[in-house]
Order: structure tokens, then sequence, then C-alpha cells
């Protein structure tokens, strides 16, 4: 990496919040692909891959949305892969705040779009806890969108 693009990433990182358009919404995307992604434990740089080609779609070509986006994943995931006090379960709980908080959050839960995440694993265990993280989102996204 450039040394200019680290600096621009960690000014970034540390003023997101800031200079971000819709930080929230950003983040909380971040933290369902890294849910998914989390779950396999040995997950490859072609997850982040398809992680920005997704965002791509998401941000219909804005390439810098799009690297946030893949950034800010690859960031939680290597946190609960360091068990830096972040783990699945502080995940699941913190998008179940997030989605009480701000209910339309639940739209941007798409589970086509994170399904090519499981294409990825090649582990069966794995393969099933991904799958049931994923009606685990279906189920808690159909519930809230119901409530309203």
């Amino acid at each position: 990496m450039r040394l200019s693009f680290r600096i621009k990433h960690h000014f970034f990182s540390a003023f997101r919040e800031f200079f971000v358009h819709h930080h929230g919404s950003l983040e909380f995307r971040a933290k369902i692909f890294a849910l998914v992604i989390s779950a396999n434990e040995e997950a490859k740089v072609e997850n982040f891959i398809v992680v920005k080609d997704i965002a791509m779609n998401i941000y219909n070509g804005d390439t810098d949305r799009a690297n946030l986006l893949m950034i800010s994943t690859k960031e939680l995931v290597q946190k609960v892969r360091d068990n830096n006090g972040l783990n699945i379960d502080n995940l699941i709980s913190t998008i179940l705040h997030e989605l009480k908080i701000v209910p339309r959050y639940a739209k941007k839960i798409d589970i086509k779009a994170l399904k090519p995440l499981t294409l990825l694993t090649h582990d069966e265990d794995t393969l099933s806890y991904q799958n049931n993280i994923l009606e685990f989102l279906q189920a808690t996204k159909d519930e809230i969108l119901n409530i309203k």
C-alpha cells in the first residue's frame, strides 16, 4: 500500500463519522458483512473482494464508498479474529440494538447479496453456521418490517 493511502485511511478511520455521508448506515452494513464473514474462521481475501463487488452495486459504482465499506468490514472481522473486545455474539447484539434504534436499517439486510460470501466456504459445519446466520438475519428483518 502506498504511504499516502495509508495516511488517508488512518485519518478517515479516526474521523469517519464526520467525513462519511450516512456513516451509520455504512457501519451497519459492515457489521452485517462482518458477521457472515467472521463465522468462517478461514475467511480469505476473496471474501473482501466479494464485499467490494456487492458494495459497488449498492452504491452505484461509487468506488470510494465501496472501498470504505470493504475496509470497515475488514476492520470488524479483524477485531473478531483478534478477540479485541468483539466476538460474533457481541456483533449480533450490536446489530439487534441498532435495529431497535433505527428500524429502517432492516431494509439494508439483503440475504441475496450476502449469499455469495457462503459460496467461498468449503467446510460443511461453517457453511451450516453461515446459513443459520442468514436465516436469523432474514427472520429478524421480517419481524422488524412487519412490526412497522
